[in-house]
């Protein structure tokens, strides 16, 4: 039985009044906590933990935690000891595949304490009892919303609750979301973690508004950012093209439940998920243009993003890899074009996009020349400045002018300023503007139209110019491998050395020779491009790259800011050991989760400049504001005025919201839970329930005395099938098995295979060892083929396979349990790429006794297992481990007994190709093949033998036979 809970006084450090609540509650009793994100989920976590931890004699699980939650709360424990000092407190302890070794983890497990333990790692110690389910005191369980029925969680759950009914159970999550989705959600949800009550906390909670909006709110400035015209440009042609496409995914799938299927969802992450999850079942069916509208969206909503976080020179960069990832290879005749990619809003958005770096201003002499001509261009950089660059340079001189008039030491927050924004790119792009801000960039005069020849240019410009030479050297060798791979010149029949060749710089066409190149270019006087027939982008000609490099080459101003700029990128620290002054550091640090909790409690942060919107982090702000009464923050919270990221931050706490509504209304609705004790059942009530109905009308005979087991390798317990085995009322027994994935009765033998990994299977060779081990010790070898639950049942998902070996093994006679060395291989042609289908045929001719099931899902799975194990015998676990392995199976029966006991005939246990091969030796009878097998080791061994040595074995005429065919001559 669990120890019992001590009440002891244990210090906490929980200072806002939502959070003693929910405290209160969940030491009360066991609930699924469902709290907003940005509230200190973590926080709160290991304030419990700690209770029990310091309780001591306790034997506390944590599931579910990766491991930068497992050193958060490792350290959050051992400042809470440090704290209370309480005698019995011993921390955080992680068992994970690292140090897993099974001592170690009794061992652990015995001297109690809080343990973090990996979900396949505890389900497999629950089974095989290393840890007794009746010992443990209580479990923690993270990301609740995971715990759907299939998962690891929900299976450790079950098993501990099966037995252990005191023991305390307490579930989190910050996502609501996911309890919204389909039938009674929240009501399943609590039935697979065997939880009758759930406790909702959104930010419109009244304890917590109260908490987070008294006199110790935080000030917050919002600043709208405008964005440029281009921008705008570029991004209604973006929204264009996702429209489109969506409505063309409307016209193509009727019948489909389409509410979601909106231009605001679709600048949602999970947008493309939600249409795949509906598409799945029929993807089959569905045409190649849905398949690649699909793939679109992605594509299209990445470039949004990277519309508003790219500097403008990466951002035609990205476009161009874009057009290039839609191109085909050369030679082949497959247009595999993206639709959208013919859109005029596509032609609009590459035109904009790249007259936001550089555009072409015409000679007035050449443009009176006809319209027909092709003519040359002047490109001029003009490389636009992201808008809110300005912004954040007003922004850091406002907080250096008061930091000057309120110094730090009126409060106890740092002057240190916190630039927070979505990824480490964004990290890098605005740690190098910063470094180059304040830089001057010396302007020459090469135009009469310039006003001033000299001016000093600041800001960003020396990034910009730098990173656009980068770009146009990337962009010149990229043209010149594609021209090497697609050989044009070679086509077109001109030799190397012809004035056409000669007159191109480095191999490029003349000036006066305009060439369609796919890829990104600059805006020029050329003719538009040619709808439908293929992606036009201008481009631009060879001089004109030349001119626009001499133009941007870097400047003696350049040159000599070159070394005055420094970037500490951490380099060469070992000549420098000084602190920083937190008054002086400006840190600029990603989005990163519970982990930005760290960042304000140690970083003590005056001032914090959220780069892009993030609502759980405004919370965290608020938490860690209301908590402290003696640190001021001030926050500026910067986004784009009209854009997607506001639309995507607005549209991301409504989601929540409305989330937490559902929730609230299903709650309300919900009915009680009951549960049944089978320990306090009629024994004669267990009688029956024990009793199969189906045989003889639930006769007595039918009934079992113990449920039907069935044993499983450890590493099966990745997959769902244990954990349905286990819910149909099976026991699962783990073992490291060498020979097959579950043995389900002493005959029958199953090795499991996905999809992905049947053709991986295929392709190494590795499929054709565990068959033939299987067939070497099992009656009854079966290769369960099991297709995804949530997709099509169809054989698309594996219509091809690369070409090389299909199957490996040596053409020793003997065999074992484990893998051999391949002296030769039974290959495909490697000419002649085959199909899935046609290696599974190759199969099942090479091991007739090796059957082959298909599944469609883990559940029918199950079900067919069930019928397999009807009025069998159950397996012994401990002759499943030691099948395959060099060791007796045990003092008084041998393996050949144990063949015999199965009905195997003694040759099938050796490897059957060479077993062929000598088949169709003249003079090999099947008589004479028992013979060879068994007194010779390999072909080798029968090819070296003369007639004297071969007579005893198949006799003299069949032996001069036998020599005489393998040493015929070949040339005779």
């Amino acid at each position: 039985m669990p120890p019992e809970r001590t009440n002891a006084p244990v210090k906490l450090s929980l200072p806002l009044q939502y959070q003693q609540e929910l405290f209160t509650e969940l030491r009360a009793e066991d609930e699924l906590v469902v709290l907003a994100r940005g509230l200190g989920l973590l926080h709160l976590i290991t304030n419990l933990l700690h209770f029990y931890d310091a309780a001591g004699n306790n034997l506390v699980l944590v599931v579910g935690a990766d491991d930068r939650e497992n050193e958060w709360i490792g350290e959050a424990l051992a400042e809470h000891y440090a704290t209370s000092k309480s005698p019995l407190a011993r921390g955080l302890k992680v068992i994970n595949t690292e140090k897993a070794s099974v001592p170690m983890r009794e061992k652990i497990y015995a001297e109690g304490g809080v343990l973090s333990v990996t979900s396949r790692i505890l389900v497999v110690d629950l089974l095989s009892k290393l840890l007794n389910p009746e010992k443990i005191t209580g479990m923690v369980i993270l990301h609740a919303d995971k715990a759907v029925a299939t998962s690891l969680e929900a299976f450790i759950v079950r098993v501990y609750r099966q037995t252990n009914k005191r023991g305390f159970l307490k579930a989190f999550s910050d996502s609501p979301e996911p309890f919204t989705t389909g039938f009674a959600p929240l009501a399943n949800m609590l039935k697979n973690l065997f939880l009758r009550k759930a406790s909702l906390w959104p930010r419109f909670h009244v304890s917590v508004a109260e908490s987070l909006e008294g006199n110790r709110k935080a000030e917050v400035i919002e600043l709208e950012v405008p964005m440029s015209d281009k921008m705008r440009e570029v991004q209604n042609a973006v929204l264009e093209c996702v429209e489109i496409s969506i409505t063309e995914l409307r016209k193509s799938n009727t019948g489909l439940d389409m509410e979601e299927w909106t231009l605001d969802s679709a600048l949602h992450k999970n947008f493309d998920m939600i249409i795949r999850r509906q598409l799945d079942p029929i993807w089959h069916r569905v045409s190649f243009r849905t398949k690649q509208i699909v793939n679109d969206l992605g594509d299209l909503r990445s470039i949004l993003h990277a519309l508003l976080t790219y500097d403008a020179v990466s951002f035609v960069k990205y476009l161009d890899t874009v057009v290039s990832a839609n191109t085909p290879p050369p030679g082949s005749n497959r247009h595999n074009y993206s639709p959208w990619l013919f859109l005029d809003a596509a032609h609009v958005l590459f035109q904009t996009a790249k007259s936001r770096v550089y555009e072409g201003k015409l000679n007035n002499e050449l443009s009176r020349i006809s319209s027909s001509t092709t003519f040359s261009a002047e490109l001029k950089p003009c490389l636009e400045e992201l808008p809110k660059w300005n912004v954040l340079s007003d922004v850091l001189a406002e907080i250096e002018n008061d930091a000057y008039l309120h110094p730090a030491n009126v409060d106890q927050s740092n002057s240190t300023i916190l630039i927070m924004c979505n990824d480490q790119r964004i990290c890098r792009q605005l740690r190098e503007y910063i470094g180059t801000m304040h830089a001057k960039v010396a302007q020459g005069s090469d135009s009469k139209d310039d006003e001033q020849p000299n001016e000093q240019k600041s800001s960003a410009e020396l990034m910009l110019r730098r990173r656009l030479r980068d770009y146009l050297n990337w962009k010149r060798s990229l043209s010149n491998v594609n021209k090497n791979l697609s050989g044009e010149e070679d086509k077109a029949g001109k030799p190397s050395d012809s004035p056409a060749a000669q007159s191109a710089p480095q191999g490029r066409p003349p000036a006066n020779k305009r060439r369609r190149v796919r890829g990104g270019g600059a805006v020029t006087s050329a003719a538009g491009r040619v709808p439908n027939t293929s992606v036009q982008t201008e481009v631009e000609l060879p001089g004109q790259v030349v001119s626009l490099l001499t133009e941007i080459q870097p400047t003696e101003v350049e040159e000599t800011q070159k070394e005055e700029v420094i970037l500490d990128d951490l380099e060469d620290m070992e000549d420098f050991y000084e602190l920083y002054d937190m008054n002086d550091l400006v840190m600029i640090h990603p989005y990163d989760g519970d982990m930005d909790e760290h960042i304000l409690e140690e970083a003590r942060p005056r001032y914090i400049i959220m780069y892009e919107p993030d609502a759980a982090f405004i919370r965290r702000v608020e938490v860690y504001r209301s908590s402290h009464s003696g640190r001021n923050v001030k926050v500026y919270f910067m986004y784009y005025g009209g854009s997607v990221e506001e639309q995507r931050y607005l549209s991301a706490v409504r989601r929540e919201k409305d989330s937490f509504t559902k929730l609230i209304k299903e709650k309300g609705n919900m009915a009680v839970t009951l549960t049944h004790d089978k320990k306090n059942e009629d024994p004669q009530e267990q009688f029956l329930r024990t009793v199969n109905t189906r045989i003889a009308g639930g006769g007595r005979l039918a009934a079992t005395a113990s449920p039907p087991r069935v044993v499983v390798d450890v590493r099966e317990f990745r997959s769902a099938l244990p954990s349905l085995l286990h819910g149909n009322n099976m026991v699962v027994i783990p073992c490291h098995l060498t020979v097959g994935d579950y043995i389900l009765t002493p005959d029958i033998c199953v090795e499991r295979k996905s999809i992905r990994d049947l053709i991986s299977s295929l392709k190494n060779g590795r499929l054709y060892n565990q068959a033939e081990t299987m067939i070497q010790y099992y009656k009854y070898p079966l290769l369960l083929i099991e297709f995804d639950q949530n997709k099509s049942f169809t054989f698309d998902a594996f219509a091809s396979v690369p070409t090389g070996p299909v199957f490996k093994t040596d053409q020793g006679f003997s065999s074992s349990g484990t893998a051999t060395s391949s002296s030769s291989s039974f290959l495909a042609n490697p000419s002649n790429p085959k199909s899935a289908q046609h290696q599974l045929v190759l199969l099942t001719l090479a091991f007739p006794r090796l059957k082959i099931v298909w599944s469609s899902s883990p559940y029918q799975t199950a079900e067919i297992f069930a019928e397999l194990k009807k009025n069998a015998a159950e397996p012994d676990p401990l002759r499943a481990v030691q099948l395959g392995l060099d060791v007796d199976i045990s003092n008084s029966v041998s393996s050949g007994d144990v063949m015999a006991a199965a009905g195997i005939e003694p040759r099938s246990t050796f490897n059957l190709l060479p077993q062929d091969m000598l088949r169709a030796v003249p003079g090999v009878t099947p008589q004479a093949l028992e013979r060879l097998i068994i007194e010779t080791d390999n072909i080798s061994d029968v090819v070296n033998m003369d007639v004297e040595q071969l007579d005893p074995l198949v006799g003299k005429e069949a032996a001069r036979k036998i020599v005489a065919f393998f040493r015929k001559s070949v040339f005779d």
